[in-house]
């Protein structure tokens, strides 16, 4: 068998493993030893290339924002942020039809901006937000549904961890893509708001409408959020004024979520040894899935697999929208099966080269920024398709009461909307470069 049907089967054979229940990192792991041992006829290389290898990959200094980030996200989770933050969008959301449902999207937004994780986001909010929604009445599918939506702003609104993966694997610029993220992160809030505004208008008795809250009250709950405010805007507005690397940025945002939660008395001794070591065994997690691509991806560097695919596509003369419209729609049947970390750890060095060949009428970097954006999305969407759909799990998993099935139906309007957001931005990239243009 040649290098490069090594490389073409490697695919189905990680998918194999996956379905087998074998964790993505050591299926691409075993994989990528196994495929080297092939192609170099020995296991000694590969053996060989593991004492540069996991010492490049760990000692990388792009990498060092994850834990930070993660870390940021713990303290924000455990200092009563979020309750903070889903009181203050009530007070301006919550007096209009499906108002406490708006509110959540709203408090997700905010706390997706202080946290940049999917499942950290829809686990901390549906706690806040989850016994609201059902105390007023909403039917178990929006109230699950909405929730399970909101969670994905956690990595759509910058700072994300998906993102920073996506600028280490296309050598991209952090604070550009977090730049190019933003106006589609609003975009996700706007369409999530106005699914919920259809859903309740289609079914009027869905959700009960709260009375509407006086402007001084609002001004006085908005003072409670200060420090979320305080801490997105030192961090993105830092990155974005140069004043910050987002490295920097991550330590900087950190450091002010543990102090503002440390000085709102909710983080004590045992919370913050919680909180180190979730984030130890996330960044542990994440730091194992990338090393198994790294591995993988070495394997794939022999077979000169992503180049040769990139000139076969290439020379075939397809269309550059049928070729990036038959990746997305990969990109979504992947979500149904795969987490949204090792979807992109496996697919972005294979499919990257294959783009950046096809005339999109960008230059290279406004290319990767967009497709990024694009990327992004599609693997949000994947959070909330069955039969994975992660944030779907974690909803439902607080709500033992409703039917997997009333969950699943629940996110379809929301699919929906991301699925029109993605065809918008993929037909108009100025959308998601505009921001970036005006920057730098």
């Amino acid at each position: 068998m040649s290098p490069i049907e090594l490389g073409l089967w490697s695919f189905p054979v990680i998918i194999l493993l996956v379905f087998l229940r074998l964790p993505i990192a050591l299926a691409m792991l075993l994989v990528g030893f196994g495929g080297t041992w092939l192609v170099m006829g020995t296991p000694l290389v590969m053996i060989n290339q593991f004492k540069t290898l996991i010492f490049g990959t760990y000692s990388s200094y792009s990498l060092s924002i994850i834990p930070l980030f993660l870390l940021m996200g713990q303290f924000a989770t455990l200092s009563g942020m979020s309750a903070s933050l889903f009181k203050a969008a009530g007070a301006f959301l919550g007096h209009r039809r499906g108002g406490v449902a708006m509110t959540a999207i709203g408090a997700c937004a905010g706390f997706g901006a202080i946290c940049g994780s999917s499942l950290a986001t829809a686990a901390t909010m549906g706690q806040i937000a989850l016994p609201e929604l059902r105390r007023h009445g909403y039917p178990g599918s929006l109230a699950t549904g909405t929730l399970a939506a909101g969670g994905t702003l956690g990595i759509l609104i910058p700072p994300s961890v998906i993102l920073v993966i996506y600028a280490i694997l296309t050598e991209q610029n952090i604070a550009k893509l977090f730049v190019a993220a933003m106006v589609p992160g609003l975009l996700a809030v706007a369409g999530y708001i106005a699914a919920i505004a259809v859903w309740v208008r289609v079914s009027p008795h869905a959700a009960i409408v709260l009375p509407r809250v006086s402007w001084p009250d609002r001004v006085r709950i908005l003072a409670s959020i200060w420090p979320v405010v305080a801490i997105f805007l030192t961090v993105v507005g830092g990155i974005y004024l140069g004043i910050f690397t987002p490295t920097e940025a991550a330590a900087v945002g950190a450091a002010g979520t543990g102090v503002a939660a440390f000085a709102s008395r909710q983080l004590n001794a045992v919370q913050m040894r919680q909180a180190l070591l979730s984030t130890a065994a996330a960044t542990a997690m994440i730091f194992f899935i990338v090393l198994g691509a790294g591995v993988y991806n070495s394997f794939l560097a022999l077979t000169q697999l992503p180049q040769v695919a990139a000139a076969w596509v290439t020379a075939q003369g397809y269309s550059p929208w049928l070729v990036l419209t038959a990746i997305l729609v990969m990109y979504l049947i992947f979500g149904c099966i795969m987490d949204s970390m090792s979807m992109v750890l496996l697919t972005v060095p294979i499919i990257f080269p294959i783009m950046l060949g096809l005339d999109f009428g960008l230059a290279p970097e406004p290319f990767a920024l967009w497709f990024g954006v694009l990327v992004l999305i599609v693997v949000e969407v994947g959070l909330i398709t069955p039969p994975v759909g992660m944030n779907l799990f974690i909803i439902n998993s607080m709500a033992r009461d409703i039917p997997m099935a009333e969950t699943f139906r629940g996110a379809i309007p929301f699919a929906l909307t991301d699925i029109v957001r993605v065809a918008l931005l993929a037909a108009f990239p100025p959308i998601s470069l505009w921001l970036v243009n005006l920057i730098y």
